[in-house]
């Protein structure tokens, strides 16, 4: 099948990028983005600056099997984070986009905890505390297979020895849940120095659920 994104999907995907990077979620060449549609997928190349991406650049891949589309012109790669993305689509079917980073405060976590756990109701959005996948090299299946086990019934993970990885259903709302996530983690983070921070508890959590259901429901 022809490569099914269009010019819009892949600048859309660049000024993502841009935000990520001009957010400071990333250093130098790090980090990575990527969209699906169908059977495939549209993924920041390799070894790129995300502030820095020609459009044409960004690579799109067949799900199934992560072939890249033989449309593709340029000699860029995809990157090297492409299994990861293959598996997290995988195993969540309704996530539209990925987002991961190795912002300050999400790496500094993954080097500490399990997971990051209910300090904030924010907490809801992802699905309940943020898990940490064990530490793989990356770029490699036992990386991808362990970030797919720790986003099941989540949203965000972190990474451990290495970052932080979101899904959402749209590419905007991604970029958005990346930054509250460093934001949940820089919160942890500082409350963890000074003491032992005041955790929420299920029924609190459970209160959250409800009253944004409703809102949703006006």
């Amino acid at each position: 099948m022809p490569d099914p994104f269009t010019l819009a999907d892949r600048v859309a995907l660049v000024e993502a990028a841009r935000d990520v990077a001009g957010s400071g979620l990333v250093v130098g060449a790090s980090g990575n983005l990527g969209i699906r549609r169908g059977e495939h997928l549209l993924i920041t190349p390799r070894g790129s600056r995300l502030n820095a991406i020609d459009p044409a650049d960004c690579v799109c891949a067949a799900l199934a099997d992560g072939r890249v589309s033989p449309d593709h012109a340029r000699s860029s790669l995809p990157s090297s984070e492409l299994p990861l993305h293959l598996a997290v689509y995988a195993a969540a079917p309704e996530a539209q986009a990925i987002v991961h980073t190795h912002s300050h405060f999400a790496t500094v976590l993954s080097t500490l905890v399990d997971e990051i756990p209910p300090i904030h109701y924010v907490t809801t959005e992802f699905g309940g505390p943020v898990r940490v996948a064990p530490y793989a090299t990356y770029g490699s299946v036992e990386l991808a297979e362990g970030v797919a086990a720790a986003l099941a019934g989540r949203s965000a993970a972190l990474m451990a020895n290495h970052g932080a990885v979101v899904t959402a259903t749209t590419l905007d709302r991604a970029v958005e849940q990346a930054r509250q996530l460093e934001w949940l983690a820089s919160v942890f983070w500082h409350a963890h120095v000074f003491g032992t921070p005041t955790l929420l508890g299920e029924e609190q959590l459970g209160a959250v659920d409800a009253q944004d259901r409703a809102l949703r429901g006006r």
